[in-house]
């Protein structure tokens, strides 16, 4: 019966659904009150719905109520309670489930929280977002469907793939999805300003925060992931190249120019039609990741679907979506006034030159994650693009980009002075170079390129400290006026600094990393010991023991620094008999400051040995560290207090109106 529930919980929100879609707009049109309103109880009863028909599957889940397909193909009963719930999106069909009940979360907060956008943006807004969700209502109710009985009730289910049954998994899914579909209130908002034909700085204002929402999320989302990938794969990386992988960075890089897009436009009334057209296309990346984690293209460990269908439903709401959008945006962006000119030296071209080298990175891997797809299916050749392709392309073009964020915060808005703010950058650009230098006395040329890194890392750090230390000068004024300034910096300008001074932390990390790690594959028997990077490793023995749903070996090692024991590490091996014998591999991490140690267990072998695959990882965390630092920054600029009340209503008449 609860499963019912759910089914026409969904059916409903469907319906709701498409009401949504178009009576506000048809309210926009004839500037009917009525209809337009429609929109904001519409909303919130589809979320009530969509949250009912989660809230459903969920509850089949808890309760191992195997005559739902979906949890039979997914659960066990014996599975720990918290993988219970993660079951429910660690699936193609209650993931998707999850997707559109975001959507419906965003499309609510918007009704409730919009209070100071126009009528008949609002109404546009909400009903862009509900021909969205509609369409995926539709994807769920004919072809993955989650709430399918089966005729027969098996008395266990199959249980979840052993590799997804893990904490990480109880937030990565959720906090990616948040990202992708955040992304579709951007999306909702410039092809409602098209629709109306004009857009202007407020307009900026308004979708400057749920962008900023979407991309912390996404952040989030994609350093859950590379972290979850680092420890449970086994194999030690952070971030392979996966097109499922790439799928995630697209979006997020578009989002990140996105950003900076809207501050421009916000502020100087200028890059209107790129940034309508970098909300059109970040959302469209979401859509491509959608269809490619769903549509059978790729065999990936974060892949779901392998059925055509499902691919070929997805494609045709690709071709609607992005066709429709871009086809609107090639017939109303030429009708857009353009904003203020700006000098080449200013704040705004400092954005511009963030802009493009973010979409032309965002490019390079669009073209490196297709190519090999499009190839195929045009002359059925197979060709590998992987980490050696963009580390030759995608790397060099972030080395300008990050030489160049320090400056833009301390350029003048319009015109400003590049001369004078390489000055106030002196100390940081001697900070970098003491780094570059004693890397180099420490390492010599063992790895030519990592002393520029750290040197690069160090200035981008040091340029986010200048750029809080000119706004508060402190080279002039006591430490009371000082502390009044700081307390009355706005919080976006706190944000932007500790998000640019996150991105150093981020690429110390990477450098460090992969440039100064060691890796020991051998094969030991007890009472040996191995040795890396200063630690001795001694194999004490192996111990076998039952899981709530698997059967563990573990080796246990004995970790010594200097002869003192420092800890205990236990790598081990899991099969999962319910699900026909699937096994995995469980690292086992000793944390030291930002540096770890990661061992892995191999194969037995006949003469008693076990293999290991041990690696030191130097300040690695870092790497993790500085994408959490990135989303704080975005949260403390989502804090300041004029991106919360939103923008003040247009003045009399709108900044940017049709051309004649």
């Amino acid at each position: 019966m609860i499963a019912e529930l759910g089914q026409y919980a969904l059916i409903l929100a469907l319906a709701l659904a498409l009401i949504q879609s178009w009576s506000p707009v048809m309210g926009a049109r004839k500037g009917d009150m009525a209809l337009m309103k429609l929109a904001d109880s519409t909303a919130l009863a589809q979320f009530a719905f969509v949250a009912l028909a989660f809230g459903a599957l969920t509850f089949c889940y808890v309760t191992s109520d195997f005559s739902v397909a979906n949890v039979f193909e997914n659960s066990h009963s014996q599975m720990p309670l918290i993988y219970k719930f993660t079951s429910v999106w660690g699936n193609h069909e209650g993931s998707m489930l999850l997707w559109v009940l975001i959507l419906a979360i965003f499309g609510a907060l918007v009704a409730v929280f919009g209070v100071n956008l126009p009528g008949s943006l609002k109404a546009n807004v909400l009903a862009v977002q509900s021909w969205i969700a509609s369409a995926f209502y539709l994807f769920i109710l004919f072809t993955s469907n989650p709430f399918r009985r089966l005729a027969e009730v098996p008395v266990e289910g199959r249980d979840l793939n052993p590799i997804l049954q893990d904490f990480g998994l109880a937030v990565h899914p959720p906090m990616l999805y948040l990202g992708y579909v955040g992304f579709s209130i951007a999306f909702s908002f410039a092809v409602a300003a098209l629709i109306e034909g004009r857009i202007d700085a407020a307009w900026a204002r308004w979708v400057r925060p749920w962008t900023l929402l979407a991309w912390m999320c996404l952040t989030l989302g994609i350093a859950m992931g590379s972290y979850w990938a680092y420890y449970e794969l086994g194999w030690g990386g952070f971030w392979f190249w996966d097109p499922v992988e790439n799928a995630s960075l697209m979006p997020w890089l578009a989002g990140t120019a996105l950003l900076h897009s809207a501050v421009v436009m916000e502020k100087r009334n200028s890059l209107k039609v790129w940034t309508i057209l970098l909300a059109i296309l970040t959302f469209s990346l979401s859509l491509i990741g959608t269809f490619l984690v769903r549509s059978g293209v790729l065999t990936s460990v974060h892949t779901f679907s392998n059925d055509p269908a499902r691919g070929l439903f997805i494609l045709i709401i690709l071709i609607v979506f992005i066709g429709g959008s871009l086809s609107l945006f090639a017939w109303r962006a030429p009708l857009l006034k353009q904003g203020g000119l700006f000098a080449p030296i200013s704040r705004e071209a400092a954005l511009v030159f963030n802009n493009l080298f973010l979409a032309t990175a965002c490019a390079t891997v669009f073209v490196g994650t297709l190519y090999p797809l499009v190839l195929e299916m045009l002359t059925g050749d197979k060709i590998s693009v992987g980490a050696p392709f963009f580390n030759l392309t995608f790397g060099p073009l972030f080395v300008p980009l990050l030489v160049a964020v320090p400056f833009g915060p301390l350029l003048a808005w319009k015109r400003g002075d590049l001369y004078g703010v390489a000055q106030r950058l002196l100390a940081a650009c001697a900070i970098a170079m003491v780094g570059l230098a004693a890397t180099f006395a420490f390492e010599g040329t063992k790895a030519v390129f990592a002393p520029f890194g750290i040197g690069l890392a160090l200035f981008v750090m040091a340029g986010a400290v200048t750029d809080i230390a000119e706004r508060l000068d402190l080279r002039s004024m006591s430490l009371e006026i000082i502390g009044r300034r700081a307390a009355g910096l706005p919080r976006s300008a706190w944000g932007t600094a500790v998000a640019h001074f996150a991105l150093g932390i981020t690429l110390l990390g990477l450098v460090f990393a992969t440039n100064w790690g060691s890796e020991r594959i051998i094969a030991l028997k007890p009472t040996q010991t191995v040795s890396i990077s200063g630690y001795d490793l001694t194999f004490d023995g192996m111990t076998s023991r039952n899981g709530s749903n698997y059967r563990e070996t573990a080796a246990r090692f004995t970790v010594r620094k200097g002869g003192a024991v420092i800890g205990v590490m236990e790598p081990s091996k899991r099969v999962f008999p319910s699900r026909d014998g699937m096994s995995t591999t469980e690292a086992a991490l000793l944390t030291r400051g930002v540096s770890q140690l990661y061992l892995s267990l191999g194969d037995s072998n006949a003469d008693g040995s076990i293999a290991l695959r041990l690696y030191h990882k130097p300040l690695v965390l870092l790497i993790w560290l500085g994408a959490l630092v990135m989303a704080l920054g975005g949260a403390l600029s989502l804090s300041d207090r004029r991106l919360r009340i939103g923008a003040p209503k247009p003045a009399s008449r709108m900044l940017a109106q049709p051309a004649e």
